[in-house]
């Protein structure tokens, strides 16, 4: 894929799937299992004594054209170094864990070879304050939010949605303000709880998410269903563009519809790949 695709395949992706990199057995089956990307992770689901391995069985990976995100360990760890020497030669995104600030993410793009992206995991107190520049800098193509790390660093559970609002709204408007893909949301810890998956999932759609980054292949159906716009407001936004004749202001259904709202209809169509009248 091309590194344009790959950009638009990010920013359009709804399910991320981790997937431990020393497990090349599950490589295959996360990438079928209907996700958007898989997230090949080489931090914290990789035990010190198995990084070696485990960014041997990445490269294997993607130098036989698998796809993934590899999720690398930190700036500053004992890790970081080997792992992007080991990404020599892979046009590859990159998940950057604990994004604190724009100059790392240059600092990795200018090690990383041509072609490399950026999705900048935002999951520590320097990096929520650092929103804003992070995802304004060049080749970071999304910001992810990363409730376990930051609920540690806060003394909270990372379940804690009102602890932790401010902070995921702050990524929300950061990527907006970016003119980024609205930001995945943290994983739901409790993988065969589906009940608690649906109820994060509405919480994170109503602060403004896009996605969500999945821990368990059982969770990825829930979740693309989730973030894709649904019949209703599909139908919704086919009599919006419908009624539009000039861009002057009218209405549906006695509700007034302005150019924020037609463009948002617009938005809509262009998710679902329906045609914009008819």
């Amino acid at each position: 894929m091309s590194a344009e695709g790959s950009v638009a395949a990010l920013s359009a992706a709804r399910a991320l799937l981790f997937v431990p990199g020393d497990r090349p057995d599950r490589f295959a089956k996360a990438a079928a299992s209907g996700a958007d990307g898989i997230v090949l992770d080489l931090e914290d689901a990789i035990a010190p004594a198995r990084k070696a391995l485990a960014r041997n069985e990445v490269r294997n990976w993607l130098r036989a054209g698998g796809r993934g995100i590899v999720r690398i360990n930190p700036v500053g760890s004992p890790w970081y170094e080997e792992d992007v020497r080991a990404l020599a030669g892979m046009a590859c995104p990159v998940l950057l864990p604990k994004t604190s600030s724009s100059e790392q993410v240059r600092a990795l793009l200018d090690l990383l070879p041509p072609g490399c992206s950026v999705v900048a995991l935002l999951e520590t107190a320097a990096g929520i304050l650092n929103a804003p520049a992070i995802c304004a800098t060049s080749g970071v193509v999304r910001a992810a939010f990363g409730n376990g790390d930051l609920g540690a660093e806060l003394r909270l559970d990372p379940a804690n949605r009102t602890g932790l609002a401010t902070a995921r709204s702050t990524v929300v408007l950061a990527s907006a303000a970016a003119r980024l893909a609205p930001p995945l949301d943290g994983v739901t810890l409790s993988y065969a709880d589906n009940a608690a998956l649906e109820s994060d999932l509405r919480h994170a759609l109503d602060l403004g998410f896009g996605g969500k980054l999945c821990i368990h292949p059982g969770q990825v159906p829930l979740v693309r269903k989730a973030f894709a716009p649904s019949p209703a407001e599909v139908r919704w936004a086919r009599d919006v563009v419908n009624a539009d004749r000039d861009g002057s202001v009218t209405t549906v259904n006695q509700t007034m519809i302005d150019r924020p709202i037609l463009d948002r209809a617009k938005r809509i169509l262009a998710e679902t790949g329906f045609s914009q009248r008819g």
